[in-house]
């Protein structure tokens, strides 16, 4: 995995009440309170996320948003800026998820704009790529990474580029059961880590690049073994305490 610090984040989508969510906290504690060394993120939604931040201040989670608007404020009914997410305290936020991107219509051209935003609230950006079934299986997979990661990223600082982390989640893995072979998430992450070079190598070595499409405890070991995948985005497995640490023990075990 190199020197990258592991990044095990969970995507709880749409899922647990603020009850919920502080009493998955508490089961989670006492199962990650070794060693400190993956970096562990949970990504609730708008909801509960005062609930995790208050059940878990002082301790190695990180608590991150789903969404952000990319203004500071003004007429965006039902919208949460950057700015509302730092006051408080969240730090990570996820960018272009591919429902998102389905089901909301987020562009590449949007997302640019919302991570410079992020970056410059302090918020560390979750960018979310990966193609999707119909795309893999016309071998378009290469090129739609390219376009999501140029039109995204390209326009960075080294140093802005160095912060982001990158989730790769080809769209037919999620939530379908299906994985991609650990040689192929590697062959993907490995382009994209060559997409980002291309914009500042050095910032490149820098960058987590996660692993988002259905990583569960069983299948933890072999991707995380990867040498350019840094963590994992996940979904499912992180709904349960019990599993999500076992993500948490195998990206430690990772590093």
């Amino acid at each position: 995995m190199s020197d990258r610090r592991p990044y095990i984040a969970g995507n709880w989508k749409m899922n647990k009440t603020g009850f919920e969510a502080e009493d998955f906290v508490f089961a989670l504690l006492p199962q990650i309170a070794g060693e400190d060394v993956s970096e562990v993120v949970i990504c609730a939604p708008f909801t509960t996320l005062g609930n995790v931040i208050d059940s878990s201040r002082g301790t190695r989670i990180k608590v991150a948003a789903q969404n952000m608007h990319e203004a500071e404020s003004g007429a965006y009914t039902g919208e949460v800026s950057a700015g509302m997410l730092r006051d408080i305290d969240v730090r990570a936020v996820v960018l272009g998820h591919s429902e998102r991107r389905e089901y909301f219509a987020e562009t590449d051209a949007a997302l640019a704009k919302k991570v410079l935003v992020a970056l410059e609230n302090d918020l560390e950006p979750i960018l979310c790529v990966g193609e999707t079934d119909a795309q893999r299986e016309a071998g378009e997979t290469e090129a739609v990474l390219k376009s999501q990661i140029e039109t995204a990223l390209s326009g960075l600082s080294a140093e802005q580029l160095a912060s982001v982390v990158v989730a790769y989640e080809p769209i037919w893995a999620i939530g379908t059961g299906k994985t991609a072979t650990d040689e192929l998430a590697q062959q993907a992450c490995a382009f994209i880590r060559s997409l980002l070079a291309a914009i500042d190598a050095g910032a490149a070595e820098k960058v987590r690049i996660l692993y988002g499409g259905s990583m569960k405890p069983e299948n933890a070991e072999g991707l995380l073994a990867q040498p350019d995948i840094d963590g994992g985005l996940i979904g499912g497995a992180s709904l349960k305490a019990d599993d999500f640490a076992k993500l948490v023990a195998a990206g430690d075990a990772a590093a």
